[in-house]
């Protein structure tokens, strides 16, 4: 079964957690793709991906910038994997079939209530069908903590 990560945004923005994660992900040596809730949230990440960090490059692509075989993280609104990744984050609510990859981290505002009971909702789901399931939260300094 896939292993599945809660991400509880509770004290920064997905715009600045997500560049984070990613980097980890790239750091293994593994490549990902981001499914956003539509194409003009694909076009904002894009731009915070370039942004984040004046001192680092996260390298990405989308389906405007094309060659996605080439691109070690792709965003989309769409389920998709053009790129052979094996890491999938889901954002803004986005749902794929979990089965297709190793590892899928599910990244929602804990700051509303219908996205955290619609995460509810998707963690009975995971948990049913039998995936490995952990959740993380953010302390007050946006550091992820693994809780119960």
């Amino acid at each position: 079964m896939t292993e599945i990560r809660f991400y509880h945004l509770t004290t920064t923005t997905l715009e600045r957690a997500l560049p984070v994660l990613l980097e980890k992900v790239l750091a293994r040596g593994d490549r990902a793709v981001v499914i956003a809730g539509s194409d003009e949230r694909v076009a904002a990440l894009d731009t915070a991906l370039w942004t984040y960090d004046d001192r680092s490059f996260l390298p990405h692509g989308t389906a405007r910038d094309g060659h996605a075989e080439d691109q070690p993280v792709w965003l989309t609104a769409s389920e998709e994997n053009p790129n052979g990744a094996k890491v999938l984050f889901l954002t803004d609510g986005a749902t794929a079939d979990p089965k297709s990859w190793s590892l899928v981290l599910e990244i929602f505002d804990g700051n509303a209530e219908d996205t955290v009971a619609a995460a509810r909702v998707r963690w009975k789901a995971h948990k049913d069908a039998g995936h490995e399931l952990t959740y993380w939260k953010q302390d007050p300094q946006g550091r992820w903590e693994k809780a119960g």
